[in-house]
């Protein structure tokens, strides 16, 4: 992958600013899955106290930088930048004592699901260390971040095994969702049915070992998975497409849900990885 020059000097610029760490490449440009319009995203990795007015500085007086806290508890802040050659970069803030803390919890099978704008089934932690784990150092002066991204390159056996046996909840909303359905409330059948399939995508992604970043492209990514049923893909997609507003549509669109739901859990059970 070819890394623009302007992101190089970039990141080394940021670790100059008192509190940065270092600097990760991420997002899907980092997998090589980036299209030609994808952003550039930066992970700034810092240390309280973040030399704030340094930061802002740098972007430039023409850009929002947000500190710690301003986009919320997980992605807590950062910048939208373009450079001069119009390559619109994302800066992401992340505060390494914190990946570090998420890291340890993660090798015990302990994880949260905290409420984050941007992340519609919640922002699950095990992405901080999923995040070194699939990216890129840019810059790294003291090594820090490629010790953590080497130590994060194997899945934690206990963090499988809980992600694995959370899959419990998709069959407990979709009987939620059986209610909504009987009364013609496709709002919260379709709220059910979309968080009870990204409980099975975590599911899939921490039975086959792999990080799962976000939403976007998961659905697709599960269903390639060696514990995910036959057609898992189109038909998880049908039942998000059009789950109906009748209470004989909703509730044949439950039925197929819990359907897949059984047959997702009992393969995660039982195919060897």
């Amino acid at each position: 992958m070819d890394l623009p020059a302007a992101l190089h000097a970039m990141a080394a610029r940021l670790v100059t600013v008192p509190g940065v760490v270092g600097v990760v490449l991420g997002g899907s440009r980092a997998r090589g899955e980036g299209r030609p319009d994808s952003d550039w995203d930066l992970g700034v990795y810092y240390r309280e106290p973040l030399d704030l007015a340094a930061l802002r500085a740098l972007a430039g007086p023409d850009t929002e930088v947000a500190g710690p806290g301003g986009w919320g508890p997980w992605v807590n802040g950062g910048a939208w930048l373009t450079t001069d050659d119009g390559t619109a970069v994302d800066w992401i803030l992340r505060d390494l004592d914190r990946v570090a803390r998420v890291w340890a919890d993660c090798r015990e099978g302990r994880y949260e699901v905290g409420v984050q704008p941007g992340h519609p089934l919640g922002f699950h932690s095990p992405c901080y260390p999923g995040e070194l784990a699939l990216g890129r150092p840019l810059a790294d002066p003291t090594g820090e971040l490629t010790a953590l991204r080497r130590a994060t390159a194997a899945y934690p056996e206990r963090l499988r095994r809980a992600l694995i046996a959370a899959a419990w909840e998709a069959e407990f909303l979709t009987d939620n969702a059986a209610k909504g359905a009987a009364g013609a409330d496709p709002l919260h059948v379709s709220l059910c049915l979309s968080h009870a399939l990204g409980i099975l995508t975590q599911s899939l992604f921490a039975h086959a070992r792999r990080w799962c970043l976000n939403e976007k492209g998961a659905l697709a990514t599960a269903a390639r998975l060696p514990a995910a049923p036959p057609g898992f893909g189109p038909r998880a997609r049908a039942l998000l497409a059009a789950p109906g507003a009748t209470p004989a549509q909703l509730t044949a669109t439950v039925t197929a849900a819990r359907d897949l739901v059984r047959e997702t859990r009992a393969l995660l059970a039982t195919t060897p990885h």
